[in-house]
């Protein structure tokens, strides 16, 4: 019936192969005989009997092993341990009555053994095959084959393939053509650190991984490829945190003779199908909000819409206040801001001063709170405002009696950076964020520059192939930052899931946008000299979007970070503790590529 321990170890094939998967069974399979292949994720010894949850790819059923109906195949369960794999082979019964599963979809079934195979057993696992691990994370990322066991981590998987599905069908009706774009090419310049790969035949010379094909779909618009679209791999060497890692997809989309409106609504009619595939809803067509206001009402290009708690400028009210806080900030040119919090007034005075501790962890100087009462607005610091002063906080923040206040003054950037830091964990701790629900909102009209004060330049807020919308040509020069880029993101609860842009279609536009970006002729000729010989080719009008794919996952399959939606991902450190990227390579390799060693 089954082999030996000796006989084992020099087995190349098993006996028992499978014929139905786990996760399918149900009571339409009544008296069917099985063969089931999989890993022993729970072993139960009741008096006689032993219980297996038996788990595969399509999920667990349990596995009976009575020695009435096979005394064999009941001796070596006995020695059966988690993450053995397994033959069985059985007939599928109803659980006896009152012992059925609710909580798992073949729960009112199990299967009576007759026959098991041990196909290979395993060691003792780092840590157990079940949802919400509590163990570190790099331990779980040295040991992926044991973390991606996981039930939520195959979902998550298969998520990634219902959506990326989704998108080659919805684009390929469309009229897109897929194209696959270079991964060596050349280093240009695009806002983050290339990763450079040497070159053995041409020495001293370097590659660069792409951080996005944007040039590459740019040239195939010229080229005539009206629509194109890829599943790009993009690289770049920053800074990681939960949304970033060094290698990272990307929905790569590019069209010609197209303006904004044509690019929002595919994108719009694409976020539909996908959501659909990953059985959500989203609604269709997305809204749009310009960047001024974005920033005005949520201190941030990234607002998540499914609670209020909006922000607002409120200098004109403290315009001649006596609090030395307020008129100092003024004084120096700062502002205040403050943010209303609804149903605030439920929260405690430890929980109050609770945030404006982490206010100060942000790097804020302090952070003022306000609570709106039948008989009035109470504050530490509300003794120090004038009546007028109170109501025109009221007034302006739109409070309303059970409601707080947070306020902040100092600079713009950094008291907004803080206010929107603060935002959705003051929201979580209310209950003001609904469930499984999804808000989507376009973000428009966004400025074409911004001036880095460190290296006293312009820089672009997108990409520098970033057309300015045609109103702004005249005066570029003049009022740079006050042109207007002909760009769009899209934000979903929070998270910037793509962003997009028309290009610039013509030479001298892209040449003066260099100019503006005080990149020399000599640097713009040798980085993008092949971009602007093509764009005197003929170059249509044109424009597209990026959308990223690990976040699209990460939001639709409920998850914290991007980590647990790509199958191998990098530590922050950018290392991969399973393979024990990135490593020292031999000297012999070195020398291949005219490089020196460590001990070179």
């Amino acid at each position: 019936m089954t082999d030996g321990a000796e006989g084992r170890e020099h087995r190349v094939t098993f006996r028992l192969k499978r014929d139905a998967y786990c996760g399918e069974l149900g009571v339409e399979d009544h008296g069917r005989e099985v063969t089931l292949n999989g890993w022993a994720a729970r072993r139960r010894d009741h008096g006689g009997l032993i219980f297996i949850d038996l788990r595969d790819d399509s999920g667990v059923v349990q596995v009976v092993f009575d020695p009435r109906a096979s005394e064999q195949s009941h001796g070596i369960a006995e020695d059966v341990r988690p993450e053995y794999v397994l033959g069985v082979l059985g007939e599928v019964r109803p659980r006896p009555e009152g012992r059925e599963n609710p909580s798992m979809p073949t729960g009112a079934v199990e299967v009576l053994v007759r026959d098991v195979e041990v196909i290979n057993p395993s060691k003792t696992p780092p840590f157990e095959v079940k949802e919400d691990v509590s163990v570190d994370e790099r331990v779980r990322l040295q040991y992926r084959y044991i973390d991606l066991r996981r039930q939520s981590m195959h979902e998550g998987m298969k998520l990634r393939h219902r959506i990326i599905k989704a998108t080659h069908d919805f684009l390929t009706a469309q009229g897109f053509t897929e194209v696959e774009t270079p991964r060596l090419t050349k280093s240009t310049p695009e806002g983050a650190r290339d990763f450079l790969v040497p070159s053995r035949l041409q020495p001293g010379r370097f590659y660069a991984l792409p951080q996005s094909p944007q040039l590459f779909k740019q040239i195939l618009m010229i080229s005539g490829f009206d629509r194109y679209y890829q599943i790009a791999r993009c690289y770049r060497d920053e800074d990681l945190r939960a949304d970033r890692q060094p290698e990272f997809t990307q929905i790569d989309i590019e069209m010609s003779f197209v303006d904004e409106d044509d690019i929002i609504a595919t994108t719009d009619g694409l976020l539909a199908e996908v959501f659909r595939a990953a059985g959500r809803e989203l609604e269709s067509p997305v809204g749009r909000m310009p960047y001024d206001e974005a920033m005005e009402r949520y201190g941030t290009d990234r607002p998540d819409l499914r609670y209020r708690m909006l922000m607002d400028t409120l200098n004109d009210v403290f315009k001649t206040t006596g609090f030395k806080v307020f008129a100092n900030a003024l004084e120096a040119g700062g502002c205040i801001r403050g943010m209303r919090i609804e149903g605030g007034s439920a929260m405690s005075r430890s929980d109050l001063d609770g945030w404006e501790r982490k206010a100060q962890e942000l790097g804020a100087p302090g952070l003022l709170w306000f609570v709106l009462e039948s008989d009035g607005l109470k504050s530490p610091v509300a003794k120090f405002l004038s009546d007028e002063e109170k109501d025109g906080l009221i007034s302006t923040l739109r409070l309303e009696p059970g409601d707080a206040a947070f306020l902040m003054a100092g600079g713009r950037v950094a008291c907004d950076e803080v206010l929107y830091q603060l935002r959705p964990g003051v929201a979580k701790k209310l209950g003001l964020i609904p469930n499984d629900d999804y808000r989507a909102v376009w973000i428009v009209d966004f400025p074409l520059l911004e001036y880095d004060e460190v290296e006293k330049r312009y820089k672009s807020l997108h990409h520098p192939f970033t057309s300015p919308t045609e109103d702004s040509l005249a005066g570029l020069e003049d009022e740079p930052l006050a042109a207007r880029a002909r760009a769009y993101d899209i934000v979903i609860n929070g998270v910037e899931i793509g962003g997009g842009s028309v290009r610039i279609h013509r030479r001298d536009v892209q040449e003066r946008m260099f100019k503006l970006l005080s990149i020399p002729p000599s640097e713009s000729e040798a980085k993008f000299g092949f971009l602007l010989e093509a764009l005197e080719y003929g170059a249509p009008p044109h424009g597209g979007i990026a959308l990223g794919l690990d976040r699209l996952v990460m939001l639709l399959a409920g998850r914290d970070t991007i980590r647990d939606t790509i199958a191998f991902p990098k530590t922050q450190s950018a290392t991969c503790p399973l393979t024990g990227a990135p490593d020292e390579v031999a000297e012999a390799q070195l020398r291949d590529l005219g490089l020196k060693g460590s001990s070179g």
